[in-house]
């Protein structure tokens, strides 16, 4: 069965890493949610996309340059109405909620753009804590990071690219580094692709398809997960 995980949480029905959004993506019946990770200036978890303040929050610069207490103190409503007051939310907090819920996490590590020394260390320990290793991935665009990680855990690594990453032989590059998930965007995803990776013993979850006939798409090439921002059409 291919697994639903919102990106993000539900982020077309609220916004974006948010707890609002993480609330709806259970009730909207996703099997799994994607978030992203950065530390505050004070090396706190914290769950936002952005390396910057200014698309999400009320808050400007950088999210390394702010501690946790100024993090918690923006609106992360993105100017959506009905959200006002909602915050970025440290990363227990979405353990919790995913413990509670039973659903798995596919936890991103933002650290291609920003070093964040220590962030992986910081992030197992809070998936410890949560006792959520069983139900948890971890990805990351950072190379560096991927082998880091599948040096320190046997939690599943994924290796995530985009469109701009013209590197050849994902799949090869994927074990290189011992990951054993590879991350690929939809528009890079083929049917041979998909084959490739299952060869070599790779669990294939894709980004972001929000489109019914996409993800149809997606299904018939054997996918094994699909990110949506709208997990009930991809549920349909």
């Amino acid at each position: 069965m291919v697994e639903i995980w919102a990106h993000r949480g539900s982020r077309v029905a609220a916004p974006e890493n948010t707890m609002a959004a993480f609330r709806r993506a259970v009730t909207d019946g996703a099997d799994g949610f994607e978030l992203d990770v950065q530390l505050s200036k004070d090396g706190r978890l914290v769950v936002i996309h952005d390396e910057t303040l200014d698309r999400t929050t009320n808050g400007h610069g950088l999210v390394k340059d702010h501690t946790f207490d100024e993090l918690r103190a923006l609106d992360a409503s993105g100017g959506r109405g009905g959200f006002a007051g909602e915050q970025i939310p440290p990363l227990e907090e979405v353990l919790q909620l995913a413990a509670s819920a039973r659903l798995r996490v596919n936890v991103e590590l933002k650290n291609s753009e920003v070093a964040y020394p220590g962030l992986e260390e910081k992030v197992l320990a809070a998936i410890d804590e949560a006792a959520m290793t069983e139900r948890v991935v971890l990805s990351t665009f950072s190379q560096e990071s991927v082998r880091r990680l599948t040096a320190m855990t046997a939690i599943q690594v994924g290796l995530l690219f985009d469109l701009n990453q013209l590197f050849i032989g994902p799949c090869r590059r994927a074990v290189a580094l011992g990951a054993t998930a590879l991350h690929p965007p939809r528009r890079r995803t083929t049917r041979h692709l998909v084959e490739r990776a299952h060869a070599a013993g790779l669990t294939v979850r894709v980004w972001t398809a929000n489109d019914q006939r996409w993800v149809q798409r997606l299904v018939g090439y054997g996918v094994d997960g699909v990110f949506t921002d709208v997990p009930l059409v991809a549920r349909a």
